[in-house]
């Protein structure tokens, strides 16, 4: 009996050798993604002090209309232990007082510190024609900036007091020209923690462990961060600043495959306890805030040619949706359209994937049962990267119209 019984199994085994054989391949690819990203150094790995010769830091704050983060934003960056920096708030002809909100901070500041205010308040020129308003706001701070390290940073972030000492510390240790940083994202209301963790996640399955991408030479493996770049002014001249990437909407991720067609070394390190970003608020905001970058970036991630500049946008939308292969397939099993091994390899899939995903929004700093809801999320961010493919590289944000460029 014992011996019928091995023999069953056995034959049943080879019969759904394809389906177990799938399973494994999909559980190496789980994991592979997870050993990648291993590959990431934090930033408490570098010195919390200067002990060297200390250079001027100037930080730049691109800002429109962002009166409810400015605030917080420009009071973090003034708590730095930093002993040797500027503020520059470059505020793009804002409507909502953000310009007269960052000017009382820098009145308050000059009162602690004996008349001397650390934070300047500039008004952008008007917006030249070809420009999107973010680069322009960044090149005017940098033609006014003292610093011999320039430091952009949004004004949807918070600091901690370490940030920039490490950040500088950092740079000049790995001998970067370019230094970002990857932050916590702060998620708040139902859609944000759903969907954000989904987002990063795509981005690790692209790029990878940080480590990895700062060694590469091949610009279409690098990216950075502008919520937070920090770059040494010769670098910043050499690679022609944020004026080469004009019109691009991703301007961080151009410049840092400028940097690396340049062979300037760009680096990224993790920065979650050192730095807060709270992106988009409302689904709303993630639809117009993704939709505004994902596919006019997106064409700029991969080499593109004739042919497959053509299907781009009827394929963008589908890496979203990879991870709902396992459930497709353990359905049609279940209901008898495919054999049995269709539903043996979504079931394995389905575990394997859940596993991830609970990891994945858990690392978000999540419950980690909102992992529960990645199907939900994959169907989301498919829609959302549709809409942004059907509107290829017309632009909206901030109340103004723009034309991305994609890399040539």
């Amino acid at each position: 009996m014992a011996n019928v019984l091995a023999n069953g199994t056995g034959s049943r085994m080879v019969e759904h050798w394809p389906a177990l054989l799938g399973a494994a391949l999909w559980i190496a690819m789980l994991v592979t993604v997870v050993v990648r990203f291993r590959d990431s150094r934090r930033l408490d790995s570098y010195p919390a002090t200067i002990s060297s010769e200390i250079p001027l830091v100037s930080v730049v704050i691109p800002a429109r209309n962002e009166a409810h983060n400015i605030t917080r934003c420009l009071t973090s960056v003034l708590t730095s232990g930093y002993p040797k920096f500027e503020v520059i708030v470059m505020d793009d002809h804002s409507t909502d007082g953000t310009g007269a909100i960052a000017e009382r901070i820098g009145a308050e500041d000059a009162a602690v510190h004996g008349g001397v205010s650390r934070v300047r308040v500039m008004t952008a020129a008007a917006l030249p024609s070809g420009w999107f308003g973010k680069q322009w706001a960044c090149h005017c701070g940098a033609q006014i900036a003292r610093g011999d390290l320039l430091c952009f940073t949004d004004a949807d972030t918070w600091h901690s007091p370490e940030l920039l000492t490490r950040s500088v510390n950092a740079l000049r240790m790995r001998g970067a020209a370019l230094f970002t940083v990857a932050s916590h994202q702060e998620m708040e209301s139902f859609w944000e923690k759903v969907l954000q963790p989904f987002v990063f996640a795509i981005l690790l399955v692209r790029y990878g462990g940080l480590e990895g991408m700062s060694r590469s030479l091949n610009p279409y493996a690098k990216i950075a961060n502008g919520q937070f770049m920090l770059i040494t002014r010769a670098a910043y001249a050499h690679s022609g600043g944020h004026e080469a990437v004009k019109s691009h909407v991703a301007e961080d991720l151009r410049m840092a495959q400028r940097f690396a067609s340049l062979r300037l070394p760009a680096h990224m390190v993790l920065a979650r306890d050192h730095m807060r970003t709270r992106m988009y608020t409302s689904l709303g905001e993630i639809r117009r805030g993704w939709g505004k970058n994902v596919y006019a970036a997106g064409r700029d991630a991969i080499p593109l040619n004739a042919v497959t500049r053509r299907i781009l946008p009827w394929i963008f939308p589908l890496p979203p949706l990879v991870p709902l292969v396992p459930i497709v397939f353990a359905l049609l099993g279940w209901l008898g359209v495919l054999g049995p091994g269709a539903l043996i390899f979504g079931a394995i899939g389905c575990v394997a994937n859940l596993l991830f995903w609970l990891a994945a929004y858990a690392y978000s700093r999540l419950n980690p049962l909102w992992g529960l809801l990645y199907p939900v999320a994959a169907v989301m961010i498919a829609w959302i990267f549709a809409e942004a493919a059907w509107r290829g590289n017309r632009v909206a944000w901030r109340g103004r119209d723009y034309v991305s460029e994609s890399a040539p």
